[in-house]
């Protein structure tokens, strides 16, 4: 198994790719992250009909629409972990209005440059964009009203300290609203085991009850799945990793990938990591 830094240099260099020259660093579509493999998935959700969307910073990367669950209202600084090239910050922009800040933050360079640019080519003084890693998030403590994030914490490795750093620099009676990769039951090792699923999504991603218990240990209160989606691993791609019999098994088991949507709050009377 990697170790977590060998695992953010494997998700830093396909998403360096992608947004350099649209594709992964094996020259595949960007689809192959979301479908953990080559061929049709129905992963992502489709931003085209929500306000604020902008075709140039969609890149098909999402596993959900946490802006649709996230209870933004105009004024609000809402915090997008993770944003790539910039299209939950645009879509959030347009519900906080001239009257709010948007923020996003980014671990890969050209992730940033690329989002820059669009913000830049929209006229937008109130998105900014910042480098930076979830775990040591390079913003102040109470600074966003509401966080949001779209199928990046899975990929983090220390997602205790993700969650922990989500509550920081939420305001008291602030919240989050993640789309993320959860499991079901048990994945066979040998799926958890690949890089190339890690960074599809997949192998990084915990089990739901860990997941959840990971948000309530940071402090989270009034915890809610908001929307959940099963996702179906195609014959092909488990052939790649698992015997005839091991699939079979596999098919049978009540264990399963999901994207969800998850819906937490900090107390309005919290005043540290905490509370008080």
């Amino acid at each position: 198994m990697k170790n977590p830094e060998e695992l953010k240099q494997i998700v830093h260099d396909k998403y360096a790719a992608i947004a350099e020259r649209g594709t992964l660093p094996d020259g595949s579509s960007p689809s192959a992250i979301l479908c953990c493999g080559e061929g049709d998935c129905s992963f992502a959700e489709d931003y085209t009909q929500v306000g604020g969307y902008q075709a140039d910073a969609d890149l098909g990367l999402g596993c959900g629409l946490p802006t649709e669950h996230a209870r933004i209202q105009a004024g609000d600084t809402v915090v997008d972990l993770g944003s790539g090239a910039g299209n939950d910050c645009f879509v959030a922009r347009s519900l906080v209005g001239e009257s709010g800040q948007v923020i996003g933050v980014d671990m890969t360079p050209a992730m940033i440059d690329k989002a820059r640019k669009n913000a830049k080519k929209l006229g937008f003084d109130n998105v900014t964009f910042h480098y930076g890693e979830i775990e040591d998030l390079p913003l102040k403590d109470n600074t966003a009203d509401v966080v949001v994030s779209n199928c990046v914490l899975n990929l983090v490795p220390n997602k205790a300290q993700a969650f922990r750093e989500t509550f920081r620099i939420l305001k008291p009676g602030g919240h989050f609203s993640i789309s993320d990769v959860v499991l079901r039951g048990e994945l066979p090792e040998k799926l958890r085991e690949s890089a190339e699923l890690y960074a599809g999504c997949v192998a990084g991603a915990l089990l739901q009850e860990e997941y959840l218990q990971e948000v309530k240990h940071a402090g989270f209160q009034n915890i809610q799945i908001q929307k959940e989606h099963q996702i179906t691993l195609s014959d092909e791609l488990l052939a790649e990793h698992l015997s005839m019999e091991e699939i079979s098994r596999f098919k049978e088991g009540d264990q399963g990938i999901f994207s969800i949507t998850v819906y937490g709050e900090k107390d309005k009377d919290c005043c540290g990591p905490e509370c008080c």
